[in-house]
């Protein structure tokens, strides 16, 4: 277990679309978590923290550049090691640094992992809620799940979008420094052994208030605090 990693990120394929400056201190505020070196003249800059945070970080950039246009990406950006992800539709989303104004009023968007995200639905719905016109909307892909919220009234309310925007922000940095995923497989398992696991799980909720029990077909996923979590698998497997 590393409990400190260092990559090596190149800025240099956003200098066309965004000053690097503000961008890396966008970065900064969003993962206060990693530590930042400085930026090199070749777009280069060292970030070193957790694992877990430097991939959120990685999956926050990899939707910054699938909102570039495409004639603008170079075919060697390592960006591009990875598969793309089904998000060409929601080219709107990935502006999450600035406001898009238009005619359907502003609109901000909030990266999220999506294990937080569904934490945070089903703990924290009211963080979710929009008022005086603001609208939040979410669309899911994979590990990545993305928060938009809008000013849907008839009159300008960015304060409110923005308003709306932190308090997911903030909550959302809370539970990313104390949950954790334990994850139990079931592609060796009979369909009872299966529903046992399952019926076990739901008995055993009430007893564990903050865990939160997700199940599919392959799997079910358990996110809560490490300690939680520790004493909610061991119930289940007794």
């Amino acid at each position: 277990v590393f409990s400190s990693v260092t990559s090596v990120l190149n800025m240099s394929i956003f200098k066309d679309h965004f000053v690097l400056e503000d961008l890396i201190q966008e970065l900064k505020r969003k993962s206060t978590a990693l530590s930042f070196g400085p930026l090199q003249s070749n777009g280069h800059i060292s970030v070193q923290g957790s694992f877990p945070a430097i991939k959120l970080l990685r999956d926050f950039l990899l939707l910054k550049e699938k909102s570039l246009p495409e004639e603008d990406k170079g075919e060697e950006s390592e960006f591009h090691q990875r598969p793309r992800r089904r998000l060409q539709q929601h080219r709107l989303a990935m502006e999450t640094s600035h406001f898009v104004h238009g005619a359907e009023g502003e609109k901000q968007v909030v990266v999220l992992d999506t294990d937080i995200y569904h934490y945070m639905k089903y703990f924290y719905p009211r963080t979710f809620l929009g008022n005086d016109g603001v609208v939040v909307s979410d669309v899911t892909d994979g590990d990545i799940t993305t928060v938009n919220i809008e000013n849907t009234g008839s009159r300008s309310n960015a304060e409110q979008v923005s308003r709306v925007k932190e308090k997911i922000e903030n909550c959302s940095l809370k539970l990313h420094k104390v949950l954790r995923k334990e994850r139990i497989y079931f592609e060796e398992e009979s369909g009872d052994k299966k529903q046992r696991y399952k019926r076990a799980c739901e008995s055993l909720k009430p007893h564990h208030p903050l865990v939160l029990v997700i199940p599919y077909d392959t799997h079910i996923d358990v996110i809560g605090d490490s300690s939680e979590i520790f004493k909610f698998i061991m119930a289940v497997n007794k």
